[in-house]
């Protein structure tokens, strides 16, 4: 009898126990199903010799949120932008695994200056993208953006991360309110990579 009865009991709480894990999250960032949190939104200028350039940028700036990226999206708007913040300066590589959108990737020393681009970088490629340099973060913008905006190697990149931008900017007017002594890094010759399978 008391057999029956713990299974009577059992059956719902294994039904239950199912139901639950069927809408459990993925513990893995990278799967479709994922929810991650990211930072921001947060403005960005960037000096560039066409002028300033402003862009909205979401902030992945935990384990999580690195590893996503822009993983799994379908399109991402002209001024729209993530701010990869890897904590200290290091080389780092990015690749396009699970990604649908073509990017361009911007390289950027703890200084605020892009150490390097790559264009048009290939989605769902698996291919290793260095920087090549040590640097603080990486910018992700839609492909061949950087081309249309001007941004090359050597450009000063403005927020909070890389100590250009001070508390309280809040336009572009103040943001052209900076010292002549701004002066792009020694690399700021570097060329533009065309990223390629």
């Amino acid at each position: 009898m008391m057999i029956r009865m713990i299974a009577a009991f059992a059956a719902p709480l294994a039904a239950l126990a199912f139901i639950g894990c069927a809408h459990a999250q993925p513990s893995d960032p990278t799967h479709p199903d994922a929810v991650v949190q990211y930072g921001g939104p947060d403005p960005i200028i960037i000096e560039t010799a066409e002028g300033p350039v402003e862009l909205v940028a979401e902030i992945a700036d935990t384990e999580a949120s690195r590893q996503r990226g822009l993983m799994h999206r379908e399109s991402i708007g002209p001024n729209e932008a993530m701010l990869f913040d890897f904590e200290v300066e290091q080389p780092v590589a990015i690749w396009m695994a699970n990604t649908l959108i073509p990017l361009d990737i911007l390289y950027v020393r703890a200084d605020g200056t892009i150490a390097k681009i790559i264009a048009h970088a290939q989605p769902l490629s698996r291919r290793s993208l260095p920087s090549d340099f040590p640097v603080l973060g990486v910018i992700e913008i839609a492909g061949g953006r950087a081309g249309e905006l001007g941004i090359a190697p050597g450009d000063l990149v403005r927020h909070a991360l890389f100590g250009t931008w001070e508390a309280g900017e809040a336009s572009l007017e103040e943001a052209d309110e900076t010292d002549a002594d701004d002066e792009p890094g020694e690399d700021a010759g570097e060329p533009v990579e065309e990223a390629a399978e």
